[in-house]
């Protein structure tokens, strides 16, 4: 195999930087094109995970549960800490100073592996050439045997509430508050609308989330869901459903929202509000109308299972193509393209790509839902096991939630997994390598867990699906 390959890579968000480490890693000079820049002029490396997404919303997640757990959990233990207080300003500069860490390591990890960085915007002209506008505003134009497009995402913005950056922010907006909000409005009842209105929530804002929807988390199995509403509920989130937003005024520092309720309209005064109805890809501009490239009606760039574009050399991975906008699934596209770059026949498996709602206690799934096995006629069966009845989940107070796993009643292979409940997101994956190896629910049962863990309700859900769980009563099969 020839490694006089020349890749040009367009981003460095998790797609995008994964995609040209891999490429290096293969022998293949690879250079990087990055938009975002520091006051200095240097490259921001991350793209939106990294710098306004995943990371720094984690890390307010985190403080904010902390804090949550000091004030209402502590006492339980017997830890009497007093009246715990809010440092937004400290809170802050611990998600910058992470968020600052990991977008350094990722400039360090590219100049390792010898991956040349061009910083400006690039646009994709025909031919496989890659025109670079500078900060100055001069250009350049680079050539590539093969480039690949991972320019990311953006907030979707609604006419009905314009962003001022003050007192109506999106979701970037919303991770740099300087303050905790007495009332906080979330236009938005999806993973970023119930992760940001739960970090201020537990800090003390009394927040209201309008969904436009007339159900809530339709993409998750219904009975995560159903379940999801009965806890947010309970810390204080009031979710409303069929509720359509139709207008704002700023007035004051701040804002009164008008909407329809089931088609009653209403008013409600806030002193901020969030608009989060989800992300859209960022292309514009992204490529010549003569490059060989063509996307959607919503922006999305055409691609095959493989995000090979139809221009030849050209490819596409991340926010920007067909799928959930999710790291880890942008992140392993870029791996499978560097490899077939590279000349290995690398398949992604998008069956098995696990989605995470990280709030408390925290949402995962991977696979399919009971609801579209369904509506598929897929003869399947069903098992469920709560936390409740879990000896690790009670030690450490934290008995919300279920695992549940659906298998196909013919071959016993998990078609799906779903968990609401502590460690949530590390219970599933455990159902992704189930299923990228084929494994049944008599692999699980027979499988040995470690006591007393979190896991375990992954066992007793296994066991749960042939009626067998051991740890509770089961339920009389026909």
């Amino acid at each position: 195999m020839s490694d006089a390959y020349t890749v040009i890579v367009i981003g460095s968000g998790p797609a995008g930087y994964v995609c040209a480490i891999k490429c290096a890693q293969l022998g293949l000079n690879t250079t990087v094109v990055e938009a975002w820049s520091d006051d200095k002029g240097k490259p921001i490396f991350g793209g939106t995970c990294l710098n306004v997404g995943c990371i720094p919303s984690k890390a307010l997640l985190d403080s904010s549960h902390k804090f949550a757990e000091a004030r209402d959990d502590f006492a339980v233990h017997g830890i009497d800490v007093g009246r715990p207080a809010i440092n937004v300003a400290s809170m802050m500069k611990r998600k910058n100073k992470v968020v600052t860490q990991l977008t350094g390591g990722v400039s360090s990890l590219l100049q390792h592996n010898g991956v040349t960085v061009v910083q400006g915007s690039g646009k994709l002209l025909a031919g496989r050439k890659v025109e670079v506008t500078h900060a100055d505003g001069t250009k350049s134009v680079l050539s590539g045997d093969h480039v690949v497009l991972a320019a990311g995402s953006e907030p979707v913005a609604i006419p009905p509430a314009p962003t001022d950056d003050a007192v109506i922010v999106d979701s970037t907006g919303a991770l740099t508050l300087d303050a905790v909000p007495k009332r906080l409005g979330v236009i938005g009842a999806g993973v970023i609308g119930l992760e940001l209105g739960s970090v201020w929530g537990r800090l003390g804002s009394e927040v209201v989330l309008f969904e436009a929807l007339d159900d809530f988390l339709p993409m998750m199995d219904a009975q995560v869901s159903k379940e999801a509403a009965k806890v947010f509920k309970k810390q204080g989130l009031d979710i409303r459903l069929s509720a359509l937003v139709t207008g704002t005024e700023v007035k004051n520092d701040a804002v009164t929202v008008s909407y329809t309720e089931k088609g009653e309209s209403k008013t409600e005064a806030f002193d901020r509000l969030i608009v989060a109805v989800g992300r859209r890809p960022r292309t514009k501009d992204l490529f010549a109308s003569d490059s060989g490239v063509t996307m959607d009606e919503r922006g999305f760039v055409f691609v095959n299972e493989s995000c090979a574009t139809e221009a030849p050399g050209v490819w596409a991975v991340g926010d920007i193509v067909r799928g959930p906008m999710l790291a880890h699934k942008g992140s392993e596209e870029g791996v499978m393209v560097a490899e077939r770059i590279h000349g290995k026949p690398v398949q992604l498996n998008y069956e098995c790509v696990p989605s995470i709602i990280y709030t408390h206690p925290e949402i995962a799934a991977v696979g399919k839902t009971e609801q579209e096995l369904k509506a598929e006629g897929v003869d399947y069966k069903a098992g469920s096991f709560p936390f409740a009845a879990i000896g690790r989940a009670q030690a450490s107070g934290e008995t919300d939630g279920f695992v549940k796993l659906l298998a196909d009643a013919k071959t016993d292979r998990i078609l799906g997994a779903h968990a609401i409940g502590p460690s949530a997101a590390d219970l599933v994956q455990q159902m992704v390598i189930t299923m990228e190896f084929g494994g049944s629910a008599e692999d699980l049962q027979l499988m040995v867990f470690g006591h007393p863990t979190m896991s375990e309700a992954v066992h007793e859900a296994a066991l749960a699906v042939d009626g067998m769980a051991i740890h509770m009563p089961n339920k009389k099969r026909r």
